[in-house]
């Protein structure tokens, strides 16, 4: 369950510091934003421009080295105390941007039709609607901390998403691979609804309370 943090409680969290802009942490945060219009580009070479299928595992390369990155950074900035303001808000928004535009470019070619939408509108609309509620919250000084599920939920779309980018070329050798990819989605949608409605109403009292 997600516990919502007060003004009293995120005074005791760790100050990061607003140097260490080019640290080895923050560079590999950097790499991941560069490697979104990376994968996009692949992906839509490969669609529209008929690059050819090669291109999908090119996609996959640049993903997976990117969403590797996502430990990396953050265990770095711990272990070598060089976490920085802008790494800590940097860090979530390159993740958002990998998976969403992922999501719209699969949706684009087709990898992600039909009923499948719906997963990939989940998961968008979720992103945003808790963006908007973590940003409302800050101005109140109160923290919503990420739960080991939320992590769970990443994950899920993280490897999700992954596979559906090499589905239909994976599926020349391994039929299949783009159905086990559409049902990892959905998972993730539903672990996205959980965790959704848990911040929510972890954060609702603060609403109301500014409503009176």
């Amino acid at each position: 369950m997600v516990e919502v943090a007060t003004s009293q409680q995120t005074l005791r969290e760790p100050k990061v510091s607003r140097g260490h802009a080019f640290s080895l942490p923050n560079m590999l945060t950097y790499g991941r934003c560069v490697a979104v219009p990376l994968v996009a580009a692949c992906l839509f070479w490969s669609d529209i421009l008929e690059g050819g299928i090669w291109l999908r595992w090119l996609a996959l390369a640049l993903y997976v080295v990117a969403a590797i990155t996502d430990f990396f950074d953050g265990y770095l900035a711990r272990a070598w105390s060089q976490q920085s303001a802008i790494g800590r808000m940097l860090d979530p928004i390159a993740d958002k941007l990998l998976v969403s535009t992922s999501l719209l470019m699969l949706a684009s070619d087709g990898t992600i039709r039909g009923w499948s939408l719906w997963a990939a509108v989940v998961i968008l609309c979720r992103e945003i609607l808790v963006s908007g509620l973590r940003e409302f919250l800050a101005e109140l000084r109160v923290s919503v901390p990420v739960t080991r599920l939320a992590k769970w939920k990443t994950t899920a779309q993280l490897v999700a998403v992954g596979v559906l980018l090499v589905g239909p070329a994976a599926d020349r050798v391994v039929p299949g691979i783009t159905l086990v990819g559409v049902v990892l989605l959905w998972v993730a949608a539903l672990l996205t609804l959980y965790t959704g409605w848990d911040y929510f109403r972890a954060g609702a009292r603060h609403l109301i309370e500014d409503d009176r």
